[in-house]
């Protein structure tokens, strides 16, 4: 099963377009966001254990590590041929990069909040699909993602009290590199298999983080924060592999409404590890970016006719 999963194009995957097929895709894709939430709070805890790069190595230690025990050139001969090396690198690297500004981010903000932001990356690809892809957009799109931004304000809420936290810009460079990561996956989607895609976000990944490990190792000793180091790149494993199967059994389309049940794992996670409340104007701008992402998804299925 994995093997016909991962040695697969990333855009010749099969969606079946049956409703059980579907029900089990929009299962794999709430399942997978369950994961990533899990992540993102068991990364924000260690950051208060460890220092920020050692737990960004950490997530990528164990993901690689695992992710080696399934898509390995072993079990998949020709996973290291890629037809876009450099691009590859490239768009692993920005993966690598919203990562570590996300965990820095994480230290500071509540995890409600950096989601939210998050939440941005559609707004982002929107602008950039079209200098990039070819993929204009029109003033409808435009109105909704100047919507969207208004709803990220409110979460920041520039000119209240001390201004804007300088980790907010964090985030949002954060969820801009993660932009420009799905952009160039959907790009490499014609030219390499989905395994050999996977294992050059987790290789490089591995590779950028262990450079400045030895300037910031801090030897862990609580069994805790060790199990935590492993769970987080099990998590992310696990959520990657999630993603995949459920665009295996449902559109793209049909999958990216759920995204936004994200938020309500974040706030979860962020009352029952961290205490933290979410504010009337973080929840009020994540309405907001909600609603405009939606709408965008909307026009974007109306315009190809999946409406």
């Amino acid at each position: 099963m994995f093997k016909r999963i991962f040695a697969a194009p990333l855009d010749t995957l099969p969606a079946a377009h049956d409703p059980r097929a579907r029900m089990i895709g929009i299962g794999l894709i709430c399942a997978a966001l369950v994961c990533f939430a899990c992540l993102d709070t068991i990364a924000k805890w260690l950051t208060n254990h460890l220092p920020t790069l050692e737990v960004v190595w950490a997530r990528y230690a164990s993901h690689f590590f695992l992710s080696m025990l399934i898509v390995n050139p072993w079990t998949l001969p020709g996973l290291l041929s890629t037809k876009k090396p450099w691009l590859q690198i490239g768009r692993s690297t920005l993966l690598f990069a919203s990562t570590a500004l996300n965990f820095v981010a994480l230290h500071y903000l509540q995890l409600d909040q950096t989601a939210t932001i998050a939440f941005t990356a559609p707004f982002f690809i929107a602008l950039l699909a079209g200098p990039l892809l070819g993929e204009w957009i029109h003033w409808r799109r435009w109105t909704a993602i100047i919507v969207g931004f208004c709803g990220v304000l409110l979460v920041m809420r520039p000119g209240a009290g001390e201004g804007i936290h300088p980790v907010f810009i964090l985030s949002l460079l954060s969820t801009l590199c993660y932009a420009f990561y799905n952009l160039s996956t959907r790009f490499l989607a014609g030219y390499d298999t989905t395994g050999t895609t996977m294992f050059y976000t987790a290789l490089v990944g591995f590779i950028a983080a262990s450079i400045p490990l030895p300037y910031v190792w801090s030897a862990p000793t609580d069994p805790l924060v060790i199990a935590g180091m492993l769970a987080v790149g099990t998590f992310g494993f696990v959520g990657h592999l999630f993603l995949v199967l459920a665009h295996r059994y449902a559109p793209a389309a049909v999958l990216a409404p759920f995204t936004y049940t994200q938020i309500v794992w974040y706030v979860a996670g962020g009352f029952l590890v961290f205490g933290d409340v979410p504010t009337s104007y973080t929840l009020a701008g994540a309405a907001v970016v909600i609603a405009s992402g939606l709408y965008l998804l909307y026009r974007e299925r109306k315009v190809k006719g999946e409406l």
